[in-house]
């Protein structure tokens, strides 16, 4: 069965979502079947896409939901996925909202995500799917966690990273807490554009992964993201870096090929 790999930070500008795109496509590039769900309202990775979100998520998640068949929308799978090198299921305004339509349900309103995804058998038809949460740890996040198996942090180096991933633990441990689900495992932490020529950025990054140490273990840090030119023009032009044959993106490939292997290193281990 394929693996749910949620990218989470509660803080926003952070390169969550151009952290999850190229991934997905490092992914893609080594051979495996992947399927990108954007779960964020703001729509920033199905905007890198290009992929209209006029039938999102959204109204999926809502269709799955028997006790609101007042609400429900002929919506298919099939007519939702945006199929290419990496398989999209897009995100919409909509998902602002899913906190209250859900709220009056009986069932399991932290499950809807997980059992989407296991009633349409997609863990059978992808090695990968990979979630782009939005950046708060509401409900929306909450199922995201409930329906990942691994989770992966991207982060910037400064003091309000260090307290929001002590946030963040505190929400899995709740989650284990509930006994509805395991709570995944968060098996890479990722400085994302970072400038390592600022003294005060260097001691905020060695700071917190000395407190990830402390709190995880080693092995859970990957290599910095420095703050590059060619991600801003590949982003800009909603592309992947793997779209660019030129030598000033080689590096970048090479970082997000690491990150594949990580993710590939740590669903052996889970298997």
């Amino acid at each position: 069965m394929g693996k749910v790999i949620s990218f989470i930070n509660q803080k926003g500008g952070v390169g969550k979502t151009t952290m999850a795109f190229n991934a997905a496509f490092a992914l893609a590039k080594n051979g495996h079947r992947v399927l990108a769900i954007d779960l964020d309202p703001q729509a920033n990775l199905t905007l890198l896409f290009q992929a209209g979100n006029e039938i999102n998520i959204y109204q999926l998640l809502v269709n799955s939901i028997k006790e609101l068949k007042m609400l429900h929308a002929p919506a298919m799978l099939g007519s939702v996925l945006k199929r290419g090198t990496v398989d999209l299921l897009p995100a919409g305004q909509e998902l602002s909202g899913f906190d209250l339509t859900v709220a009056s349900i009986n069932a399991p309103r932290q499950l809807v995500l997980k059992r989407f995804i296991d009633a349409n058998g997609l863990k059978d038809r992808y090695d990968f799917i990979i979630i782009d949460c939005p950046p708060t740890l509401g409900l929306l996040v909450i199922n995201a966690l409930c329906a990942s198996d691994g989770v992966i942090v991207p982060f910037r180096p400064d003091d309000f990273s260090l307290k929001g991933l002590e946030h963040f633990y505190q929400v899995l441990s709740d989650i284990d807490e509930m006994g509805i689900v395991r709570a995944p495992e968060i098996f890479l932490h990722v400085p994302n554009l970072v400038d390592l020529r600022r003294k005060q950025e260097n001691d905020d990054l060695t700071k917190i992964m000395e407190s990830i140490e402390k709190e995880l273990g080693p092995g859970k840090i990957f290599s910095p993201f420095l703050n590059k030119a060619g991600l801003v023009k590949s982003l800009s032009g909603r592309k992947s870096v793997f779209d660019f044959k030129s030598q000033e993106f080689s590096d970048l490939q090479e970082k997000f090929l690491g990150v594949a292997k990580k993710i590939e290193e740590w669903s052996h281990e889970h298997i």
